[in-house]
């Protein structure tokens, strides 16, 4: 053999070999082997004979003491957000006469009395609801507890937030935890410290966890697009890795319900022209909600086994970083709106379905008892809504 085939041969044996280490390498770069598998294996069931519902609900890491900043920024930040959503929300309206509903996950350690008023009366108006979020790092099981159960009952008694179990009169909420780490997840143990946070979730009164998607960050589960319950496992750290799906006609199994927002790849934004950008469901400056986004959000169809035209969009922010308010507060959400209210609201093909984290937890457990007909029959099918229609909240703000 000369030794123009010998080069070619060994070309043809190197080449594809280099070609995939590199994919390996990009791939281990945004932490995607972790869940890369699950996106090309997942497949979105069609629904072809009835329309799709689609629930639309925005969490938003709620931290007006971001980057240590002084009483006048934070004052000014929530202001900000009370004025400008309210303008905002009031020109747009879903299927059911419903303005866009904001969940609002409020740090735990950045508690202000002021600021949560302000929030309340917000929520009162109609715009939204209060839940919490939590930052904390080498924490201890008793620490956590008291916490938490002294934030709930704060945000019950002071400012009329969380709903109250009606069979049990336990205060519940929805959760998000602060650096993506729930459970302990991230990879060099920090900003948690805690294997059995799932336990000590429930048995707190949590309903459902918000956090994920968190890619590109080495705490996103190989679990994506679902919603499920986890079993933890207090021996080990990321119980929530995987779990068993909601489903039609099932029971909660587990300790704790994850509801995910969608991730994949987005095609149409690549890096360099040819590396498709990590679609995680964030909004900011930088990835604005534009009509291609929403698009790829409904696409996803992330949804309790056996609905598949019940459809979960839920989306995130960090809401009040200087640097993406003109983002979230203005154009480009007003056209996210616009685009959803046009597009997934004409009542045959879709039906728009404004929501907050507290009633996509109740519609999904609607779902998996079997209910069917309009989603927004069952905003309050498990939890009521919590007292911040309370007329104090409105007048303690004032």
């Amino acid at each position: 053999m000369n030794s123009f085939w010998q080069m070619a041969l060994i070309a043809v044996m190197v080449l594809p070999a280099a070609a995939a280490f590199v994919v390996w390498r990009l791939l281990r770069a945004r932490n995607m082997e972790i869940w890369i598998g699950s996106y090309l294996r997942r497949r979105v069931p069609k629904v072809e004979d009835r329309p799709v519902h689609v629930m639309f609900c925005f969490v938003d890491h709620f931290e007006p003491m971001w980057h240590g900043a002084d009483l006048p920024t934070q004052r000014a930040r929530v202001d900000r957000w009370c004025r400008d959503y309210r303008a905002l929300a009031s020109k747009h309206s879903d299927a059911d006469g419903r303005p866009p509903q904001h969940s609002f996950f409020y740090p735990e350690e950045e508690y202000a009395e002021e600021h949560l008023d302000k929030l309340a009366s917000l929520c009162a108006d109609g715009f939204g609801e209060i839940e919490i979020h939590l930052h904390h790092d080498n924490d201890t099981e008793d620490n956590f507890r008291e916490s938490i159960s002294r934030f709930c009952h704060t945000l019950h008694q002071r400012h009329g937030a969380l709903s109250r179990d009606p069979k049990t009169g336990e205060l519940r909420f929805g959760f998000i935890h602060g650096n993506w780490c729930l459970d302990n997840s991230r990879g060099d143990g920090r900003w948690c410290g805690i294997n059995n946070e799932l336990i000590l979730l429930r048995e707190l009164g949590c309903y459902a966890d918000f956090t994920l998607p968190s890619a590109p960050s080495d705490t996103q589960t190989k679990t994506i697009n679902s919603i499920y319950y986890a079993t933890d496992d207090p021996r080990h750290p990321k119980s929530h890795d995987d779990g068993v799906a909601v489903h039609v006609g099932g029971h909660p199994t587990g300790d704790l319900m994850i509801v995910q927002g969608p991730l994949g790849l987005n095609w149409r934004e690549r890096r360099m022209g040819l590396v498709p950008r990590i679609e995680n469901a964030d909004v900011r400056r930088g990835c604005p909600p534009t009509p291609e986004r929403v698009d790829a959000w409904v696409r996803t169809g992330v949804h309790v086994e056996g609905r598949p035209d019940w459809v979960f969009v839920k989306v995130h922010t960090h809401g009040t970083q200087e640097t993406d308010m003109d983002t979230l507060l203005g154009p480009a959400t007003d056209a996210m709106h616009d685009h959803l209210e046009r597009t997934y609201n004409d009542g045959k093909r879709y039906v728009l379905h404004y929501v907050t984290s507290r009633e996509v937890y109740n519609i999904i457990k609607a779902a998996e008892a079997g209910r069917v007909g309009d989603p927004n029959e069952y905003r309050d099918y498990v939890l009521p809504p919590p007292v911040s229609s309370w007329a104090g909240a409105g007048k303690k703000a004032a």
